[in-house]
């Protein structure tokens, strides 16, 4: 694992690896975020999305998974902030690189970056006590020749993502993303893996509410103006079975086809929903047309939503 200096805050997990914080939460308890604490979360999300676009950038055959950790770690640390994968429940890296199989949740290493692979980096930061979470996939070397299952996957799921998002707003119950996300992806012949959802973020990493992104999920609760919280789909070109490495971390399709997710942190506002990890003009992995169809894939790329 690589180090932290003292001099910036630390999560609670930061020497022992457990998140007591968190595992004391009140599980029915969804917090409402007042306006100081709102723009502590514009803060950190904003230094979230410099770092992903920082490690994005460095994205190229020939480079390990592991110096995308290094890259993305520098950024943190000169960002005052600390990488909140760093020891979570033992993790050992400060970001997850899931490179085509997997899942979620892949240990940076020796790997070698390859023309063709697509790799999804997981980005955390904890910044004066509050943390963000946002996510991509990207496609490695020349995305023009990208092979169409490639495309299909990666911007079918960064489709599903933009239309949950559009549904944000008061009042809209939690269990309604799920239906929308999955309608899409069946739409396209694309899974989606049911295990891993959305969840709330602010103070703690994974507090309330828990978002599925699957059809007929019984989610309790609306959205309501002052929560924050993310949505992260994850499709499957194949069967959504999974299992894991001998790491414990590492999760991967059990048939071995290939996965993409996308993830935001999101704030409901009074009449939508305002992004607050949004891409900018400047950010590295835009949307590319899925072969076969006329346009691109467009999405929601602005800071609002009324």
């Amino acid at each position: 694992m690589r180090t932290v200096p003292k001099s910036i805050k630390h999560p609670d997990w930061s020497e022992t690896g457990i998140p007591k914080g968190e595992q004391r939460l009140d599980r029915a308890k969804i917090d409402i975020l007042d306006t100081k604490a709102q723009e502590a979360m514009r803060k950190v999300c904003k230094l979230a999305r410099e770092v992903l676009d920082i490690t994005a950038a460095e994205i190229r055959p020939g480079v390990t998974t592991d110096y995308l950790d290094e890259v993305c770690h520098n950024a943190c640390v000169e960002r005052n902030s600390y990488p909140s994968p760093l020891n979570y429940n033992k993790f050992p890296k400060s970001l997850c690189t899931s490179v085509n199989e997997v899942v979620c949740h892949g240990i940076p290493d020796q790997r070698v970056l390859l023309d063709g692979d697509i790799l999804n980096l997981d980005i955390s930061l904890y910044h004066e006590g509050y943390h963000a979470d946002v996510n991509e996939t990207y496609y490695v070397g020349d995305r023009a020749k990208a092979d169409p299952d490639a495309v299909r996957i990666i911007e079918t799921t960064r489709e599903c993502l933009d239309k949950a998002i559009e549904l944000v707003k008061p009042g809209t119950p939690f269990r309604d993303f799920g239906r929308v996300i999955e309608k899409h992806a069946k739409s396209k012949g694309c899974s989606v893996v049911a295990t891993w959802g959305g969840h709330g973020i602010n103070t703690e990493f994974h507090p309330p509410p828990w978002i599925p992104h699957y059809a007929k999920n019984k989610a309790v609760g609306v959205c309501k103006p002052g929560m924050t919280f993310t949505i992260e789909p994850i499709l499957t070109l194949g069967k959504p079975r999974e299992i894991y490495w001998p790491d414990n971390w590492t999760n991967v399709t059990a048939d071995g086809k290939w996965t993409a997710q996308f993830e935001h942190t999101l704030l409901v506002t009074e009449t939508g929903v305002e992004i607050l990890t949004a891409a900018n003009a400047n950010s590295p992995g835009g949307p590319v047309p899925i072969p076969g169809t006329a346009n691109g894939t467009g999405g929601v790329n602005g800071n609002s939503n009324a």
